[in-house]
C-alpha cells in the first residue's frame, strides 16, 4: 500500500479520507457506499512476531490509500479464500480490515457488523468475492467490517514457545481496532455484532467464551457452528505430526526457518492422511482438518458450550443456526453423493453417534434411511447441527437469550441435489450467487425471484438483529423450541430436526481428546 501527503478534503468527494488512531486512510465512493480496504489493525506477523500474539500497528504519516484488500494469510489451497475478481495486494500485511459504510460521518453512529470468514481454520480471506458486503451495508443502512486472521500453521497449529489460538487473538485485535476507530467511519462502537459461518461461527463461539472480549461486541451470529475443538494434548500430537511433514520439530525455532507460504505444505500433506490416525485422534481424524481452536486453559479456558452454560455470554444477544443438509457439500465435492456402502455407514455411526448405543439408536430413529442417508445424517448432526443447537441451549441455560434458525431451502444447482448444504447461507446472505462457493451452489442458474426474496429475508433478519437485538422471531426455549425456518416460504415453528435432537439430548460437546 502507498502513503501520500493528505490532500484538501474538498479535492475529491469520491475519495473520502478518515483518520484512524494510527493514521489517515483514503477510501472510495462505490454505489452509494464509502469503502476502505486493507487497513492494517496489527503489525505484519513476520520475523520475531511470526508465531506471537498480534502487536499494535505502527502509525504512519500522510494518507494511506485503502483501495485494495490486504493479502490473504498463508493457507491451504481450496475453493474458499480466492482473491478472485476483487483486487488484493501482495506482501506480508495479512492482518487488515475492510470497511463498508453509508457515510463516514462520526455523528452517524450506525450499528456495526463484523464478519469472520470460515474455511476449516486453514483457509479464507476477507477479500474473497463471496464476502463483498455492499448489499448488507446498503440494505441495512449500517457499517460492515471484515477482517483477516491467521489460519492453518500460522494461526492454529500447536507450536512450542508460541501462544495457542493465534488466529483467535488476531480476531480480538481486530475487534479492538473496531472499538477504537469505527466511530470515525460512522459506526457505533457500542452497537457491534460479530457474525461468521463454519470456522467463522466456531470463532464467534470462541469469542463468546474468551476472557478479555468484554465490551468488544454486543451481539453475535453463529452460522453452522462446528463441534471440533481440540484438547491441548490432541493439538500437541497433531502439531508434532504437522511439523514432521516438513522434517522439523513443532517449535518456534524450527518452524520459523520455513517461509510462511511454504509451511502451508505441512497441512496440505497431513490432511489427506489423517484417517490413518483414527486410533490416536478419534473423531478428528476423518475430517482431514488438522486445525481447530484449542482449549488450552488460557486463551480459551473451556469449550464454548461449557462457558455459555456457566453464563459467560448471558449479556450478549445471540442468533445461532444451521443448514438442514450440511454434510452433503463435502460428499458432493468428493464425488461421493449416494455412493456410501453399508460398511462405511456403520463405521461412521460407530464413530460419531452419541452414547454406547448410538448406532442402534440412529437406525431406529431413521428406519427407512439408506446407508448414504445415515452416513450423511450422523456427520451432519455431529459436525454442525447439534453443536449449533447445543450452543443455543447452553446460552439459555446460562441465563442468556438465543434465537435459532434452520435453512431448509435447496441450492438450485444440479436440480437441487445439494439440498440445503453447508455454506449455502453465505451467497444468500451476501447476495453473491456467482462468487466463490456460490459458483458451485448456483452453477448455471440465474438468481431467481425466490432466491432474491430469501436473500433479502436473511439480510433483513441479520441487520434488524444488529440494530435492535430482534431478528423477527421468538427466542428459543426448552419447551416450545421455536425456530425460524428459512425456505421459499419462511415460517416459525418447532425445531424441525426433532429425531436428531432427541438422539443428542444430554450429550456434552467436550474438547476432542488424544486417544493413544
Amino acid at each position: 500500500m502507498t502513503t501520500t501527503d493528505a490532500r484538501p478534503s474538498a479535492a475529491d468527494a469520491t475519495e473520502p479520507v478518515v483518520r484512524t488512531h494510527a493514521g489517515a486512510v483514503r477510501g472510495r465512493r462505490e454505489d452509494g457506499l464509502t469503502v476502505f480496504r486493507g487497513i492494517p489493525f496489527a503489525q505484519p506477523p513476520v520475523g520475531y512476531a511470526r508465531f506471537m500474539a498480534p502487536r499494535p500497528v505502527r502509525s504512519w504519516d500522510g494518507v494511506r490509500d485503502a483501495y485494495a484488500f490486504g493479502p490473504p494469510p498463508p493457507q491451504d489451497i481450496g475453493i474458499v479464500g480466492r482473491t478472485g475478481a476483487l483486487e488484493a495486494s501482495d506482501g506480508d500485511d495479512w492482518l487488515t480490515v475492510n470497511v463498508w459504510t453509508p457515510d463516514p460521518d462520526p455523528a452517524a453512529r450506525r450499528p456495526v457488523m463484523v464478519w469472520i470468514y470460515g474455511g476449516a481454520y486453514k483457509l479464507g480471506h476477507a477479500g474473497s468475492p463471496g464476502y463483498d458486503a455492499q448489499r448488507i451495508a446498503r440494505d441495512g443502512d449500517l457499517v460492515v467490517v471484515s477482517l483477516n486472521y491467521r489460519v492453518g500453521m500460522e494461526g492454529f497449529a500447536h507450536i512450542e514457545g508460541a501462544p495457542a489460538n493465534r488466529g483467535l487473538l488476531d480476531q480480538v485485535a481486530a475487534l479492538e481496532w473496531v472499538r477504537d476507530n469505527i466511530a470515525a467511519f460512522g459506526g457505533d462502537p457500542g452497537q457491534v455484532t460479530v457474525f461468521g459461518e463454519s470456522a467463522g461461527a466456531g470463532s464467534v463461539a470462541s469469542l463468546l467464551s474468551m476472557p478479555g472480549t468484554a465490551g468488544l461486541f454486543r451481539r453475535a451470529i453463529a452460522q453452522s457452528v462446528p463441534g471440533t475443538f481440540f484438547s491441548a494434548e490432541l493439538a500437541r500430537d497433531i502439531g508434532t505430526a504437522l511439523a514432521a511433514e516438513v522434517g522439523l520439530r513443532p517449535t518456534v525455532a524450527d518452524l520459523s526457518t520455513v517461509d510462511p507460504r511454504r509451511l502451508t505444505s505441512a497441512g496440505e500433506a497431513l490432511g489427506p492422511k489423517m484417517a490413518q490416525y483414527v486410533d490416536r485422534w478419534g473423531q478428528a481424524a476423518p475430517t482431514a482438518t488438522p486445525f481447530s481452536p484449542v482449549v488450552d486453559g488460557e486463551v480459551l479456558p473451556t469449550t464454548p458450550w461449557q462457558a455459555l452454560s456457566a453464563g459467560a455470554a448471558r449479556d450478549i444477544d445471540l442468533i445461532v443456526g444451521h443448514n438442514r443438509d450440511e454434510f452433503r457439500l463435502f460428499l458432493a465435492m468428493g464425488g461421493r453423493l449416494g455412493r456410501t456402502t453399508e460398511e462405511q455407514a456403520t463405521a461412521a455411526l460407530r464413530l460419531y453417534a452419541p452414547g454406547p448405543g448410538g448406532e442402534t439408536a440412529y437406525r431406529a430413529a431413521f428406519p427407512d434411511a439408506s446407508p448414504s442417508e445415515l452416513y450423511e445424517r450422523v456427520q451432519t448432526d455431529w459436525l454442525f447441527t447439534m453443536p449449533s443447537l447445543h450452543l443455543a441451549q447452553a446460552q439459555v441455560a446460562g441465563g442468556g437469550r438465543a434465537h435459532v434458525y434452520e435453512l431448509t431451502w435447496s441450492a438450485p444447482a444440479h436440480n437441487g441435489a445439494l439440498g440445503a448444504c453447508h455454506g449455502l447461507d453465505i451467497p444468500l446472505l451476501f447476495g453473491t450467487y456467482q462468487a466463490d462457493l456460490g459458483v458451485l451452489l448456483f452453477a448455471g442458474v440465474e438468481s431467481s425471484a425466490e432466491a432474491e426474496a430469501l436473500s433479502s429475508r436473511f439480510r433483513a433478519s441479520w441487520t434488524g438483529f444488529a440494530r435492535t437485538g430482534d431478528p423477527g422471531w421468538d427466542t428459543y426455549d426448552g419447551e416450545r423450541r421455536l425456530v425460524q425456518v428459512f425456505d421459499a416460504e419462511p415460517v416459525v415453528g418447532a425445531y424441525p430436526e426433532e429425531a436428531s435432537r432427541r438422539l443428542w439430548e444430554g450429550y456434552e460437546f467436550a474438547a476432542l481428546p488424544l486417544l493413544g
